[in-house]
C-alpha cells in the first residue's frame, strides 16, 4: 500500500496531482491548522504573460483554527465572480478553454462557505477531469492520536493504513528521515517533478502556475503524460 499525505490546496501545481496519481490512497488533511500565507485559498494564473495571484476572501478569524473551521467571507461570491471573469478574460483564446472553463466556473461558484469543503470539492472535481481515480481519505476520519505532529503523525497514519511505502512532496526532505521510516517498515520517497514546458500563447514560458493554466493549454492526454514525468528519490 502506497500513500501520501498533504494539506488541502486550491488548484495546486502539477506536482500535487502527480503525487495523488502516484499512490493508492491520498490522505487529505482537514484537521490541520490554517497558515497565513499558505496556498489553501489562493494560487497563480497567467495574466498578460505574467504570474498573477488570485485569492478567495476569507472571514476574519483566528489563525489557530484548523482549515475545516475557517469560512469564506459572507459576500465572497462577488469577489469570486471577479476571479471567474479574470480567468475567462485571460484564457478565452486558450486551446482548451471551451472544455475547461465551464468546469472551473462550476467549481468556483459552488455554494459552500466552509473553506475545507470548498477546496475538497475543487480537488475531487479536477481529479475526475484528469481521470485520476486514487481514493482520497480525510485525515480526521483516521483513528490515530491527532495530537501528534510532523513526522510522528505521518508515521501513525502509515501504520493505521497498513502502508509500506510513503511518497511525499520534494519539500519533505527537510522534514522526514528515511532511516526513521525504514525502522517503522515504511519505504520513504520524495517526488521530484520534471517541469514540462508548453506553449502559453506567444509568451515566454512561465512555470509553477496553478493546474488551471496547464488544463487551459494542454489536452487531457497531454496532461496524463505530464503526470508521469517525475522521479522518485
Amino acid at each position: 500500500m502506497t500513500i501520501a499525505v498533504m494539506q488541502p490546496y486550491l488548484f495546486p501545481y502539477i506536482g500535487y496531482w502527480q503525487l495523488i496519481a502516484a499512490v493508492d490512497k491520498f490522505v487529505l488533511y482537514d484537521n490541520i491548522q490554517f497558515k497565513k500565507g499558505g496556498w489553501f485559498h489562493r494560487n497563480n494564473i497567467l495574466s498578460s504573460g505574467k504570474k498573477t495571484l488570485f485569492t478567495i476572501p476569507l472571514k476574519k478569524d483566528s489563525y489557530q483554527l484548523d482549515v475545516a473551521e475557517r469560512r469564506l467571507f459572507e459576500d465572497a461570491s462577488q469577489h469570486i465572480k471577479k476571479i471567474i471573469y479574470q480567468i475567462e478574460n485571460e484564457y478565452k483564446k486558450a486551446p482548451y478553454f471551451n472544455d475547461v472553463f465551464p468546469l472551473l466556473e462550476s467549481i468556483f461558484s459552488i455554494d459552500e462557505k466552509n473553506l475545507f469543503l470548498y477546496i475538497y470539492n475543487s480537488i475531487t472535481k479536477v481529479a475526475e477531469y484528469l481521470q485520476i481515480d486514487t481514493e482520497i481519505v480525510l485525515s480526521s476520519t483516521l483513528k490515530i492520536d491527532h495530537t501528534l505532529k510532523g513526522q510522528e503523525k505521518v508515521l501513525a497514519i502509515n501504520k493505521y493504513l497498513h502502508a509500506d511505502h510513503y511518497i511525499n512532496a520534494i519539500g519533505g526532505q527537510l522534514l522526514y528521515e528515511k532511516e526513521t521510516f525504514a525502522k517503522a517498515g515504511v519505504r520513504l520517497n520524495f517526488i521530484d517533478t520534471k517541469i514540462t514546458e508548453y506553449k502559453q500563447f506567444d509568451n515566454v514560458f512561465v512555470p509553477s502556475l496553478s493546474i488551471i493554466d496547464i488544463m487551459m493549454f494542454n489536452s487531457r492526454e497531454e496532461i496524463q503524460v505530464m503526470l508521469k514525468r517525475y522521479t522518485l528519490i
